[in-house]
C-alpha cells in the first residue's frame, strides 16, 4: 500500500517542483510533513528473503549478506493486527485523482497502471525472496484477508505448486504476478538461473487459469517482463503476450529499477521511477527479520529505522529515525543508500 491521501495532498507542491519551479526548501519541508499522516501505511512485508534463483539483473545474486530468514506467523499476525485498508470512498476519490492527474483509467492495463490502481491497495508480501517458498503463505493471505486488508505477491512460476497456490486463492489472495523473461526456456534460464523455465512455468498457470475458472477465485493472474533493454526485447514481449492472448490475465512490461546494479542509464515512462522518491512519507517497509528498512530496496538492510518485534509501527514511523531519513532526502545527504546507489530522485535535488 502507498499513502494515497498523502499522495493526492502533495500532488501540487510536487509538480511544481518536477517542473523547475523554485521554492523555499523550509516551506516545502512543513508542507510535506504536514501531509504525512500519523499513521503509518505498509508498503510490504517481506515474509522471506529464501529465493532458488540466480536472477543476474538482482543484487540479491551476488551482493545481499543479510541472512536467511522467514518471519514467524506470531509476528506477522501482530503487524497485521495494526494495519487499515483504505476505504471505499477514499479509494473512489484516488481514482477520480488518477484519472484527472495522470489520465489512467481503472481498465487500462500497463506498468503504470499496476502502480496506480494495484499497488497502492494492496500489502506486497515480497522483498528479496520468493514467496512461494514461504510454507506459511496461505496462512499470511487467511490472516489478511480476515482484516480486510488486500494483498499480493511476484513470484517466480518455476515454483508453482498447484495444490499450495489453491489453498492461497481459496484464502483470498487479490493479486499474484509470475515474472516471466522469455518464452524459451534456454534464455530464460540466461536471465534468472537453471532453476527457471518457460515450458513447465506455462503449464502449470494455464492449470490455475482453468481451476480459478471453474472455482470462481477473485486472485488476479499478472504476467509481467522485466525491460532489460536487450536488442530483442520487443520481439520476446509480443512473443509473451502472444502465447497469453485471450486468457485471462493481466499482462505488462516493466522498467528494472536498481539500474545501477549493471551500470544501466536506460530511459523509464514508469511514473514510479520519474517522480522523486516519497516513501519516507507514505509508506513503511518490513523486512523478514521484523526490522524497518528505509524502503523495498534496500536489500542488505542497510538503514534501519526500527524493530516490529519490539516497536509498534506507529512508534516507528513517528520516531527519530524516520525523521532523520526525511531530513536525509531534503538535504541529499551524501554516504547513505539513498544518495548513492539508488534510480530515484531525491527530493533535496529538486530545491
Amino acid at each position: 500500500m502507498i499513502d494515497i491521501n498523502f499522495y493526492m495532498k502533495v500532488f501540487d507542491v510536487k509538480t511544481k517542483m518536477m517542473s523547475g519551479e523554485k521554492m523555499d526548501k523550509e516551506y516545502v519541508l512543513a508542507e510535506i510533513e504536514s501531509f504525512r499522516s500519523k499513521e503509518p501505511v505498509l508498503y510490504n512485508l517481506e515474509t522471506t528473503n529464501a529465493c532458488n534463483m540466480r536472477c543476474k539483473m538482482c543484487p540479491r545474486t551476488t551482493m545481499m549478506t543479510r541472512k536467511i530468514e522467514t518471519m514467524n506467523l506470531e509476528l506477522f499476525e501482530k503487524i497485521a493486527d495494526q494495519l487499515r485498508p483504505f476505504s471505499k470512498e477514499e479509494w473512489q476519490t484516488w481514482e477520480s485523482f488518477v484519472k484527472k492527474n495522470y489520465h489512467i483509467v481503472p481498465q487500462d492495463m500497463s506498468e503504470n497502471h499496476f502502480f496506480l490502481y494495484v499497488i497502492p491497495r494492496v500489502v506486497v508480501l515480497h522483498g528479496y525472496g520468493d514467496p512461494l517458498l514461504d510454507k506459511e503463505m496461505p496462512q499470511r493471505v487467511k490472516i489478511l484477508n480476515a482484516r480486510g486488508v488486500p494483498c499480493y505477491f511476484s513470484c517466480n512460476p518455476a515454483n508453482i505448486n498447484i495444490d499450495k497456490t489453491v489453498e492461497i486463492f481459496e484464502n483470498g489472495l487479490d493479486y499474484i504476478k509470475y515474472s516471466i523473461e522469455s518464452v524459451d526456456d534456454l534464455r530464460h534460464k540466461e536471465i534468472r538461473g537453471k532453476a527457471s523455465n518457460f515450458t513447465e512455468s506455462y503449464k502449470k498457470i494455464m492449470e490455475l487459469l482453468e481451476l480459478k475458472k471453474q472455482h470462481g477465485y477473485k486472485t488476479k493472474i499478472v504476467i509481467t517482463m522485466l525491460n532489460l533493454d536487450t536488442p530483442e526485447q520487443k520481439k520476446e514481449f509480443e512473443s509473451l503476450r502472444e502465447a497469453f492472448s485471450g486468457k485471462d490475465v493481466y499482462v505488462y512490461l516493466k522498467s528494472q529499477d536498481q539500474k545501477w546494479y549493471e551500470d544501466k542509464q536506460q530511459p523509464t515512462q514508469s511514473i514510479h521511477w520519474t517522480e522523486f522518491c516519497q516513501f519516507p512519507w507514505s509508506s513503511m517497509t518490513i523486512k523478514s527479520n521484523g526490522e524497518a528498512a528505509m524502503c523495498v530496496e534496500d536489500f542488505d538492510n542497510e538503514i534501519i529505522l526500527g524493530d516490529a518485534r519490539e516497536e509498534s509501527l506507529y512508534d516507528i514511523w513517528n520516531g527519530a529515525k524516520y525523521r532523520k531519513l526525511r531530513q536525509d532526502h531534503f538535504d541529499s545527504t551524501l554516504g547513505i543508500k539513498c544518495s548513492e546507489q539508488c534510480d530515484m530522485k531525491l527530493i533535496g535535488g529538486l530545491l
